[in-house]
C-alpha cells in the first residue's frame, strides 16, 4: 500500500517525531508529565463531580467552573495520550484525519477556554460591583447561552483551518518535529505557498485573545476599583487573594498561547525543543492548576469535598 496518494499528494500518515533534541530523554520526561496529566484528571473529575451533584452549587460562577473543567479535561486528553504513547512507544505515526481531528480540538479547546475565562471574569465583576443585580443578569438562560457562544466562536473560528490545510499538497513530506498535530506545523510540510494559513493563523488567534484580554483587563479593573472603595481591610485582603490567584491563572493560560503562537511565526532564533517544551506544558499546566485556583482556593467547594470524601470516613470510624 503506498504511503501518499499520488492524485491529491496528500499523506496518508504523519510521525511526530517528540520534542527535537531530547529523544533520549523521552522517558524521563513522561514521567512528569504523566503525574501531572493524572493529577489534571483526578482534579477536574473531582471539580464536576462535587458541582453536579450538589444542587447548592448550581450557579453561574460554578457552572462555568465545571466548562473550564470539561475544557481542560479535553485539552490534555486530546494530546496527552499520543504524546505518552510516543515517548514510551514510540508510536509517532498519526493518520492524516487523526492529526487533523487532533489539531481542530486542541484549537477548538483553547478557543472555547478562553471564551470561558471572560465569563468568569464577568461573573465576578457582576458579583462584586453589582452583587444585588446578579441573579436577574446572570441567569441560567445567559450561563446556557454563553456556553453555546463559546462552542459557536470556537468552531467558526477554527473550521476554516481545515480547508486551509486541505488545499495544500505534501510532496512526501509527513515527519512533523512535535509532540502533537497543530496548524501551522502541519503547513510547513507543504510544498506550496502558506501565507493563507500564516496570516489566518496569526490574525485570528491574535485578535481573539486580544480582545478576550481587554473584556478580562476591563472587568478585573472595575473589581479592582470596587475593592478599593470596600471598608474592611479583611475583606479587601480576601478579594485581593482571590483576583491574584485568578489573574495567576489567567498569565499561565495566556502568556504561552502568545509565545507559542509569535514564535512558530516570528521566532526562529529560539531553540526548537524550548519551544516544543512550553506547546507541552500550555496542555498540561492549565488542566491541572485551575481546579486548584478555581475550586480548592474557593470556600464553598472545599467544604464540599470536606463534606463528601472525609465527612463519611470519619462517620464510620466513629460507628
Amino acid at each position: 500500500m503506498l504511503p501518499f496518494n499520488l492524485t491529491s499528494l496528500t499523506p496518508a500518515t504523519f510521525i511526530l517525531t517528540g520534542i527535537p533534541g531530547m529523544e533520549q530523554q523521552h522517558v524521563w520526561i513522561s514521567i512528569p508529565f504523566c503525574s501531572m496529566y493524572l493529577a489534571a484528571l483526578l482534579g477536574n473529575g473531582v471539580l464536576l463531580l462535587i458541582i453536579w451533584t450538589e444542587r447548592s452549587l448550581h450557579q453561574p460562577m460554578y457552572l462555568f467552573l465545571s466548562m473550564l473543567a470539561i475544557a481542560d479535561l479535553t485539552l490534555s486528553t486530546t494530546a496527552v495520550p499520543k504524546m505518552l504513547a510516543l515517548f514510551w512507544f514510540h508510536a509517532g505515526e498519526i493518520s492524516f484525519g487523526a492529526c487533523l481531528t487532533q489539531m481542530f480540538f486542541l484549537h477548538f479547546t483553547c478557543s472555547a477556554e478562553s471564551v470561558i475565562l471572560v465569563a468568569m471574569a464577568f461573573d465576578r465583576f457582576v458579583a462584586i460591583c453589582f452583587p444585588l443585580r446578579y441573579g436577574a443578569v446572570l441567569t441560567p438562560s445567559i450561563v446556557a447561552k454563553t456556553g453555546l457562544v463559546a462552542l459557536l466562536r470556537s468552531f467558526c473560528i477554527i473550521f476554516p483551518c481545515i480547508f486551509l490545510l486541505l488545499r495544500l499538497p505534501f510532496c512526501g513530506h509527513n515527519v512533523i518535529s512535535h509532540t502533537y498535530c497543530e496548524h501551522i506545523g502541519i503547513a510547513r510540510l507543504a510544498c506550496a505557498d502558506i501565507s493563507a494559513n500564516i496570516w489566518y493563523g496569526l490574525m485570528v488567534p491574535v485578535t481573539m485573545i486580544v480582545l478576550d484580554l481587554i473584556l478580562i483587563a476591563v472587568s478585573y479593573g472595575f473589581i479592582l476599583l470596587a475593592l478599593l472603595r470596600l471598608p474592611s481591610r479583611t475583606a479587601r485582603h480576601k478579594a485581593f487573594h482571590t483576583c491574584g490567584s485568578h489573574i495567576c491563572v489567567l498569565l499561565l493560560f495566556y502568556a504561552p498561547a502568545g509565545f507559542t503562537a509569535l514564535t512558530q511565526r516570528f521566532g526562529p532564533n529560539v531553540p526548537h525543543h524550548v519551544h516544543i517544551l512550553l506547546a507541552n506544558l500550555y496542555v498540561l499546566l492549565p488542566p491541572l492548576l485551575n481546579p486548584v485556583v478555581y475550586g480548592v482556593r474557593t470556600q464553598q467547594i472545599r467544604e464540599k469535598v470536606v463534606k463528601v470524601f472525609i465527612c463519611p470516613k470519619g462517620h464510620l470510624l466513629r460507628q
